[in-house]
């Protein structure tokens, strides 16, 4: 038996894998990861009572702009990096716009503030407690995103797990903005950014281990 047999007879009872399946997977994983860390917001955070009146503001717009935009290129490296034949997602660079666009935002608004203002809008109320709760919100997506991932074969292990802690930074950030009243971008460029790096280097850590396969 030469080589192109054995191959065919190694192949010939293996199922199709129907089109779009990685991306289904990982659709089911992030959403149950979705709803646990929502719940945790609604039941345990507790949504701000004045939601309503905020969703018709810049502020509020402009972190979802920020978190949703970076969840949705995280992602779509994570899906990329979930194949075992993934090349290096050069298009990660991308997250860099909204990190830009966020960045001069915050300037413009330090530049209408006087800068003995500046330390409490870059504090706000919350800079002791923002990046952790990220992180915690984090963990449910995270986990889902692993379990997304049992039945894939990927080969960039650290990568993968990298961008799947991004992903679930990110979205974390997006959740957690239904809970947390702060307004300032240098505020959501400092301390939101730090949980989403706090997830992706988490992920970066385990990713070896636990999308070993």
């Amino acid at each position: 038996m030469n080589t192109d047999q054995l191959i065919a007879e190694l192949s010939r009872d293996v199922p199709r894998v129907r089109p779009g399946a990685i991306g289904r997977r990982i659709a089911i994983g992030l959403v149950l990861g979705l709803v646990v860390s929502a719940m945790l917001v609604v039941f345990g955070l507790g949504v701000r009572p004045d939601l309503g009146t905020a969703m018709h503001g810049f502020s509020f717009w402009m972190k979802c702009t920020y978190t949703i935009s970076l969840s949705l290129v995280a992602i779509g490296a994570t899906a990329t990096l979930a194949r075992p034949d993934a090349a290096r997602p050069g298009w990660l660079w991308l997250t860099a716009i909204p990190v830009a666009l966020l960045a001069l935002v915050g300037v413009g608004e330090l530049v209408r503030t006087p800068q003995t203002e500046w330390l409490r809008m870059w504090l706000g109320h919350s800079w002791t407690v923002c990046p952790w709760i990220v992180l915690a919100l984090s963990m449910p997506i995270f986990a889902g995103l692993l379990w997304s991932f049992r039945t894939l074969a990927p080969t960039r292990l650290r990568a993968a797990g990298a961008v799947a802690g991004l992903s679930a930074g990110a979205f974390a950030a997006s959740v957690y903005c239904l809970h947390c009243p702060e307004v300032s971008a240098i505020f959501v460029l400092t301390w939101y950014s730090l949980g989403i790096a706090l997830a992706a280097s988490i992920g970066a850590l385990v990713g070896p281990r636990l999308m070993r396969w």
